[in-house]
């Protein structure tokens, strides 16, 4: 009889803490895997017939419509999202010189709370690859993978605030079974994938190769985490340096308890990185002042 009454007990707390929500009632997800896509603005994606996957996640989870880029050009928003902080990088200059960097960041937090953390890259050669670029695109002689694109890279060393190299990895190694999940992954498509390098006949095509990337390689983790309490973010680093857009671009939470909803509150960056470090109970040593979304989960 008594190990009856543990496992039931097991179950009791299981159920517990997957349903726990902290402050602003932010659930805490079993898994949260951010999806980061390029040069876009909000105009050119929700509501495009070329992105038939994206408008099927924002109709199905929480469309932020008013989500805005740090800045231009790529890389500083990257970092942003993961760091909280540009790091005092204004350029897409490779930081191969200038790291590791010490500073706090998000996989770090994870980590040293006794969570995990991994960042998945299309076209990285090999698990904590710390060069520039990685092969050309055949379809558009530009770079597939770009360091500029994977900010944990610059955190991968030894010491305070330090990833190991066996937390940055291919895409090829995310996991069939998504119950092996980090509880944060970063996926980075590459720059054929991403939206970023324009193919014939023009931009659309690279809007179309990138949406269906999307669902080719995320839409059975969305479904998933749909019914096993976790989380499906996708959004744009900036956008395509349109003086009319104001640096809007589309952010979608898409998973279990987000409401299917429209939310018109502004937010960049910051803001989703601070829902996270909240979600996880993490310091938040941003600086930033940065409030963590609330009024969009559900039960």
């Amino acid at each position: 009889m008594r190990p009856l009454l543990i496992t039931g007990l097991i179950i009791i707390l299981t159920g517990i803490f997957s349903s726990f929500q902290g402050p602003n009632g932010i659930p805490r997800f079993d898994h949260v895997v951010v999806v980061m896509e390029e040069n876009h603005g909000y105009s050119e994606l929700i509501g495009s017939l070329n992105a038939p996957y994206i408008n099927e996640l924002a109709k199905g989870g929480t469309l932020f419509t008013d989500s805005h880029g740090i800045g231009h050009p790529s890389q500083p928003n990257y970092l942003a999202f993961y760091s909280g902080s540009t790091q005092g990088v204004i350029d897409d200059g490779c930081l191969i010189n200038q790291t590791p960097f010490k500073t706090p960041n998000l996989g770090a937090a994870l980590i040293s709370k006794g969570l995990t953390f991994k960042g998945y890259a299309q076209t990285m050669p090999t698990a904590g690859f710390l060069g520039c670029v990685s092969l050309i695109s055949k379809l558009t002689a530009e770079n597939l993978y770009a360091r500029k694109h994977t900010p944990w890279v610059n955190w991968i060393g030894t010491g305070a605030n330090c990833l190991p190299a066996t937390a940055s990895v291919p895409m090829t190694a995310f996991p069939k079974d998504f119950n092996k999940l980090p509880t944060v992954s970063f996926v980075v498509p590459n720059m054929d994938y991403d939206m970023h390098n324009i193919g014939l006949p023009g931009d659309t095509a690279a809007i179309k190769r990138g949406d269906k990337w999307l669902k080719t390689h995320l839409s059975a983790y969305a479904r998933w985490a749909k019914k096993h309490n976790s989380l499906l973010i996708v959004t744009f680093d900036e956008d395509d340096y349109d003086p009319q857009n104001g640096n809007r671009i589309p952010t979608i939470f898409y998973g279990a308890k987000v409401n299917h909803s429209e939310y018109s509150g502004a937010i960049n960056h910051y803001n989703v990185l601070h829902t996270l470090e909240v979600m996880y109970s993490l310091p938040s040593p941003d600086g930033v002042s940065a409030s963590p979304i609330s009024g969009i989960w559900g039960k």
